[in-house]
């Protein structure tokens, strides 16, 4: 009779790890700033179906590299439990704290489970608050623990990278416009320290805006807006922001 094979426990979960790192960095990355009035989406995404960010709730956005159908699971589950929860008891008691910890047990479950394998994606919840020291944002990996960014956070293939670029450049207080540049900027920078362009028309933007009229502060960015933020100095894309956000409410 043969010997079974055996995996201590800390190599199984190091092997599991591993995998779904190397999935995660098979993706295209993508961050999330913070800058004067509220928080800006942005990522490499020449699909205009298949999206990396999208509307949770009222003021509460998702971002997620890696395998687009285990992390749309996890987008559709989350839309039904800030659908539940602000039925049930009020629109306010659904926070992006609250989502994360939903997201972090059902990740760390699947991570921890021999039974399947772990999900090969990365998420980021945001959620924009009445001033700019009341935003929310939380990076939750594979296994499902939380961190708690500020500032700004990037996620996939060329997270590490693109973190360090974005810490030592990333201000409170940018506007729009300078926030997506230094965004697109990170993006641009390649493992061997050069650079690409990537146009307008390859960007996925979207922004949670505290300034919108509106409950729902989540808007996406593209086409002759995003060309013109892109092009913007100043506060001038700011402004034209806001105005096409008031030709949105009429």
């Amino acid at each position: 009779m043969s010997t079974p094979f055996y995996v201590s426990p800390q190599q199984q979960m190091a092997d599991r790890a591993e995998y779904a790192r190397k999935g995660i960095a098979r993706g295209r990355s993508l961050v999330v700033l913070q800058f004067a009035d509220g928080i800006v989406f942005v990522g490499e995404n020449p699909s205009r179906a298949l999206h990396k960010f999208s509307e949770i709730y009222d003021r509460i956005g998702f971002a997620a590299a890696g395998k687009y159908n285990e992390y749309e699971n996890l987008r559709i589950g989350g839309v039904r439990y800030a659908d539940l929860r602000g039925y049930t008891y009020d629109r306010d008691d659904v926070t992006a704290r609250g989502l994360a910890n939903v997201y972090a047990q059902t990740l760390g479950t699947i991570f921890s489970s021999a039974a399947e394998k772990p999900y090969e994606v990365e998420l980021v919840v945001a959620e924009v608050g009445e001033t700019l020291e009341g935003d929310q944002l939380y990076r939750l990996p594979h296994d499902g623990s939380i961190v708690d960014e500020h500032g700004s956070v990037a996620v996939g293939g060329n997270a590490e990278q693109i973190s360090s670029y974005l810490d030592q450049r990333h201000r409170d207080g940018m506007t729009l416009a300078e926030a997506l540049k230094l965004a697109v900027q990170a993006l641009s920078r390649d493992t061997n320290g050069s650079e690409r362009e990537i146009p307008a028309e390859r960007l996925e933007v979207a922004v949670l805006d505290r300034t919108r009229p509106q409950k729902r502060k989540f808007k996406r960015i593209g086409g002759r807006q995003l060309s013109r933020l892109l092009g913007a100095e100043g506060d001038g894309g700011a402004e034209e922001t806001a105005s096409e956000d008031a030709e949105d409410s009429e």
